[in-house]
């Protein structure tokens, strides 16, 4: 390996095209012993990791022949030999180091790579069959298949739909046999590889407007994925995990049909609408088993909490149902908001994660949940907890209301208080968030000229401690951000109080000399 390290790229080219010959003339002659052909592969294997000397082995011939040394061509799925494996990690680095590779895999080899098509009378994709238990299969076919786009949507869709099993009885609406048994592992295992191959495909489109034919494939696509968050399987956790993100992945216009279900028996509804909301709910539930377990926070949890926030400013129906279990109206102030075992006091607690984006996922839930209006935010979680996400976006100044996205669908009804917090509202601490217990007045007895000059000696201590770098005032700038207080002195009353500091801290070290 040192010494292909030292060739340089035409005597590069040429050894590939050297052990090219080689071994595509002994393999097709069948006259190649496996010492040979090892030692030919691991050439091969490193010398294909510069994207520079790549030509000679993206040729339809010394394609193909690395994917029948593979076994790529066959449906055989015994333990894969060790001339398998270095093909393999051969023909990775090509399809990862070559565009030419990958068009010339997706267009015009595709079955040599173990994707077994069927079609009926218009053509269509109807099954698509990935082994699993060929790690390295399933990665060659991430690389190639994530750049299918549509196409590759298309043709996982209907391998999802074949692994559930699934029964249409409308458009959208899909069911599963009841009587059927459950997903065994391999069948489990499959659908996780496909959830995430289609994440790969679709985590660009989040935002985007899709067209008309696409939003139907991705609506197609979501009905599937509800019937994969409502049937339990041998890895629940983990197909409950890869259907969140690619549910995260897909536009926000095409979730509705997570709703458009009839209502049974059973069913979760939303009050006041008739709307299915059992999916939500399974949604609710899985968040809540994340925030219980506490276990990678950061890759277990934000992309729920991502999906419910982004659901909530987009669909209304969906945000009444989460508020009513998440947020439901204030009765007990007793305590502070972030204390407790309930899903609120969880989220709340995460507000002042040590993870940004941890800490910002869970508050920007809530703060959709309070319809972005900043009073009903601090309301529920304290002062001291919404800061973070306030000065972030340039609300400290405390302005009332104010949409960040214009794809936002906020009812404009009210908040309405309950009677037991009407009763104390006075008495509440904005900053904690509840009713704090009377403390005695510290300037109880003091005169107003000593009042004034405590209120100056500890502007003076401010100051020393700011000018020693210790710490760095802070003030809210007209656009409600934090800037530091040097930063403000346009402002009349700013200018004014920093004056008089400065002249009070003046005369106070000509009396100390």
């Amino acid at each position: 390996e040192q010494k292909h390290r030292c060739l340089d790229g035409n005597k590069r080219q040429c050894l590939i095209r050297q052990r090219r010959r080689s071994w595509d003339g002994g393999v097709l002659r069948g006259v190649f012993n496996g010492r040979l052909l090892r030692v030919c592969l691991r050439t091969l294997r490193i010398l294909s990791r510069d994207k520079k000397v790549l030509a000679p082995l993206v040729t339809d011939g010394a394609l193909l022949t690395l994917a029948k040394l593979a076994g790529l061509t066959t449906s055989d799925t015994s333990e894969e030999d060790e001339p398998e494996k270095e093909a393999m990690k051969v023909l990775c680095n090509v399809v990862y180091n070559s565009s030419i590779a990958q068009e010339k895999f997706i267009f015009t080899k595709l079955k040599q790579l173990g994707v077994k098509l069927t079609s009926e009378e218009h053509q269509c994709v109807q099954c698509v069959q990935i082994d699993p238990k060929h790690n390295r299969r399933v990665n060659i076919l991430k690389r190639f298949v994530s750049r299918l786009q549509t196409g590759g949507v298309s043709l996982l869709t209907a391998a999802l739909e074949r692994c559930l099993e699934v029964q249409w009885k409308d458009q959208y609406e899909g069911s599963l046999d009841p009587a059927a048994p459950p997903i065994s592992l391999d069948a489990s295992q499959q659908i996780i590889e496909i959830l995430k191959i289609l994440f790969n495909i679709t985590h660009s489109s989040h935002r985007k407007v899709p067209s008309e034919d696409d939003a139907a494939l991705y609506r197609h696509l979501v009905a599937i994925l509800r019937l994969c968050l409502m049937r339990k399987s041998v890895l629940t956790t983990d197909a409950d995990d890869h259907t969140v993100n690619l549910l995260s992945a897909l536009p926000l216009q095409c979730l509705d049909v997570l709703l458009m279900v009839p209502l049974e028996q059973n069913s979760e509804q939303c009050e006041g609408r008739r709307l299915n909301m059992d999916c939500v709910h399974a949604l609710l539930m899985f968040m809540e088993r994340r925030l219980e377990s506490g276990d990678k926070i950061k890759e277990k949890l934000t992309p729920i909490l991502n999906l419910l926030t982004e659901s909530c400013r987009a669909h209304r129906e969906t945000r009444h149902y989460i508020r009513k279990h998440i947020l439901p109206p204030l009765r007990d102030v007793t305590h502070r908001p972030e204390e407790g075992c309930t899903v609120k006091s969880r989220l709340i607690r995460l507000m002042t994660h040590l993870d940004t984006d941890v800490k910002h996922c869970a508050a920007e839930l809530i703060f959709v949940l309070c319809k972005e209006n900043v009073r009903r935010f601090v309301k529920y979680t304290g002062y001291g907890n919404a800061a973070g996400l306030l000065a972030t976006r340039g609300l400290l100044g405390g302005q009332g209301f104010r949409t960040s996205s214009p794809d936002a669908h906020y009812s404009s009804d009210s908040d309405s208080d309950t009677e037991e917090y009407r009763q104390v509202k006075d008495r509440i601490n904005p900053v904690t968030g509840r009713v704090e217990a009377e403390m005695p007045d510290p300037m109880e007895g003091m005169s107003e000229e000593e009042k004034e000059e405590e209120a100056k000696r500890l502007i003076m201590l401010f100051n020393k401690l700011s000018r020693d770098n210790i710490i760095q005032p802070m003030g809210v700038n007209a656009e409600g951000k934090l800037v530091p207080m040097s930063g403000l002195r346009g402002n009349p009353l700013i200018e004014e109080t920093l004056s008089e500091s400065e002249s009070d801290e003046d005369a106070g070290e000509g009396t100390n000399r």
